[in-house]
């Protein structure tokens, strides 16, 4: 029975069906594209638009998305009646939408846009809803606007349901009813991990990239500045779709040319900074590998994956490679070297980074990527920002003639440019570390078992009789999966690999919105094309990079010099999201925060006996008109009892409150103790 054909009727046309999950999809096998707003095929069914209704014979009109397909159905796609309802549909949308396209950056790439064009919507018959709500532009990453948000729910499932936070959701009912963070919080005050993918879903420009392009613009017009740029490897196999060119072609030689002809005065290559990452971070992984130290070690490319990670699971923070991101080693790099090399004042030197990613604009406005009080990245804009830039300028992209990148920044190997899809990083790393344990050249570079789209990769490597476990994931609701096991002991890992975005930065929230299904398949084939393309494939064959080493880093990989300027610290922040309950409110106009986690899941927490003490302390000293103290709940229970304590700035991590024992004694003689003192008294005197 299991081999019997289910068949369905589409508009006379007979479909075969199979594993297809509703009449959506069996319909689009049989060719026809029906319009939809809400519908994307990795997420739950919201059916919320009514846009991909249809008519089955014997039962009505029904929304496809929701409805399982069954055999001998008979459908029809295209009537009368459903073209005005089709249509009524887009005008109440667009009723509830705040209608500034001209100045959106979603323009020309709207969904709402291309629905209204394609169903013939030419008046709207009915009132625009006044909203006049405020826009959230807190985010250094991402800019949202609740005035054009239509409530289609597509922000709200993939932060839930792709990266497994849930930091924006509904509030409200019925006429009331919008879409915010909770307690109505600004973007930067909530769990958001500046992924962006909200901003890549969501079809009407509530939710976009912040726009840093007119910065950029003023620094290349100003005759005292030399403004550099750095191109991430992701963004030459997707800025061509800008211009009408096929996912994953590789247009860094065009975008090399159209730059200098904007005015940046030289042009390099993230992926330089990138083989510098594999050098310190396979050099990491293979002194942790050999002391069975800290594993598994974590990759920290990704800022959205550092961040969750500091927030949901900082227990694992020691375990994450304390390696910066290739664009803030190159920001580091550059900042430190190149004002020698032109000739020129430090404070005059720009640099600017390309990036498919809208966390990187985030990562590069952190006070710990600054030297001497300036950034060491000065502006980041999106593929699609310098894709706008571009256009502004009346280049011709499709026209330009190749060019190179400048050196010695832009000379990189294909280990470098694979960063781009997921398993890259470790593909680049293990190119790096079978070669060193085994002591001889690597004859085969490519690793293909951490590459694909499949969202959790694992592979086994016999390296010189050593057994190394690698795995790979992508989504960090997948990465949830993994720290869990890693947590609670059941995983057996030695490295993985972590990206926020589906298939890695490819498809990262600044690159070009596609609705193409297979461009992520075919922007990685783009990366992998051009690491064949190289003439260097390993990361340990970048002459230049051991040049830099060499003159300006220590000599080595791991120096003391090399880990000033390429590596870096991360913070908890699991404390910093939790609900609070005031303790003690202090009267003065200026007064330090203080604040004391407490496991609400645990009877007996030592937090509780802390938090008594802390006040205690706090009274006896005369400081409780000057700080105010809040017990914090968690939700993140562990065996310390989540202790946690933050005066002002500063944080008393849980991991220095070893071994607690539940006795107010043993607490007060705690060393943690001391310090938390010890720093209440360095803020109040």
């Amino acid at each position: 029975m299991d081999n019997v054909k289910k068949v369905l009727t589409v508009n006379g046309q007979e479909v075969e069906f199979d594993h297809e999950r509703n009449l959506l999809e069996v319909i689009r096998k049989a060719g026809i594209e029906l319009p939809t707003f809400c519908y994307h095929s990795e997420l739950s069914i919201y059916g919320a638009c009514r846009l991909c209704i249809v008519e089955v014979e014997k039962r009505g009109i029904m929304a496809s998305c929701s409805t399982p397909p069954e055999a001998g159905m008979v459908i029809h796609t295209d009537s009368k009646q459903l073209r005005e309802l089709r249509k009524i549909n887009i005008e109440l949308l667009l009723a509830n939408h705040n209608r500034e396209c001209p100045t959106c950056v979603r323009s020309s790439n709207c969904a709402l846009q291309d629905l209204a064009r394609r169903l013939g919507v030419e008046e709207i018959r009915y009132k625009q809803v006044e909203k006049n709500m405020p826009k959230d532009s807190s985010s250094y990453s991402l800019e949202r606007d609740p005035n054009k948000c239509v409530l289609c729910g597509d922000c709200v499932r993939v932060c839930r349901e792709l990266q497994g936070i849930g930091a924006i959701d509904f509030v409200y009912r019925g006429s009331k009813a919008r879409i915010a963070p909770a307690f109505d919080r600004q973007l930067n005050q909530v769990e958001c991990v500046n992924c962006g993918q909200c901003a890549a879903v969501c079809p009407t420009g509530a939710i976009v990239p912040k726009q840093d392009r007119e910065k950029v613009w003023n620094a290349i017009h100003d005759p005292e500045k030399i403004v550099v740029a750095q191109i991430a490897p992701a963004v030459r196999v997707a800025l061509g779709e800008y211009f009408g060119m096929q996912p994953g072609e590789n247009v860094a030689g065009k975008l090399v040319s159209a730059l200098r002809m904007m005015g940046f005065d030289y042009v390099y290559d993230t992926t330089f900074a990138a083989d510098m990452t594999i050098f310190e971070e396979a050099t990491e992984f293979l002194e942790r590998f050999t002391k069975n130290e800290h594993l598994p070690l974590f990759t920290s490319c990704c800022p959205a994956w550092v961040k969750y990670c500091e927030i949901y699971y900082p227990e694992l923070l020691p375990n994450v490679s304390s390696c910066r991101s290739p664009q803030q080693m190159f920001g580091s790099v550059a900042k430190k070297t190149l004002p020698t090399q032109l000739g020129i004042k430090p404070e005059n030197l720009v640099v600017v980074s390309i990036m498919p990613c809208t966390a990187k604009k985030t990562e590069a406005r952190l006070p710990k990527f600054k030297t001497n009080g300036v950034q060491d990245v000065d502006f980041v804009v999106t593929t699609s920002e310098v894709g706008r830039m571009i256009n502004s300028m009346g280049i011709k992209f499709d026209e330009l003639q190749p060019e190179a990148f400048d050196l010695p920044f832009g000379f990189a190997t294909g280990a470098g440019v694979i960063f781009g899809a997921t398993g890259g990083v470790m593909e680049a790393a293990l190119r790096y570390v079978v070669e060193k344990v085994e002591k001889k050249p690597l004859t085969k570079v490519d690793f293909k078992a951490v590459r694909g789209m499949d969202k959790i990769k694992e592979a086994t490597l016999d390296v010189a009789g050593n057994k190394i476990n690698v795995a790979v994931v992508y989504g960090l609701a997948n990465a949830k999966k993994l720290a869990e096991k890693v947590v609670k002991g059941e995983a057996n890992y030695h490295f993985i690999e972590v990206m926020a975005c589906p298939g890695g930065c490819i498809a990262g929230a600044g690159q070009p919105i596609t609705h193409n299904p297979e461009a992520r398949k075919q922007r990685a084939q783009g990366i992998y094309n051009a690491d064949k393309t190289m003439p260097l494939q390993k990361s340990q064959d970048n002459y230049m990079v051991e040049k830099c080493y060499r003159e300006s880093l220590g000599g080595q990989p791991g120096s003391k010099e090399a880990h000033h300027l390429l590596h870096t610290y991360y913070q908890n922040r699991s404390q910093l999201f939790d609900a609070r309950v005031s303790v003690l409110q202090g009267s003065a106009p200026t007064r330090l925060p203080i604040a004391v986690t407490i496991c609400a899941n645990q009877e007996n927490c030592p937090g509780q006996k802390l938090l008594g003490l802390i006040v205690e302390y706090v009274k006896n000293n005369g400081y409780q008109d000057r700080v105010d103290i809040d017990a914090t709940f968690s939700s993140r229970p562990s065996e310390d009892g989540t202790i946690c304590v933050t005066v002002g700035d500063k944080i008393i991590d849980r991991c220095e409150f070893t071994n607690p024992v539940n006795t107010e004694e043993n607490l007060r003689n705690h060393a943690a103790f001391d310090k938390v003192k010890k720093s209440i008294d360095a803020a109040l005197k």
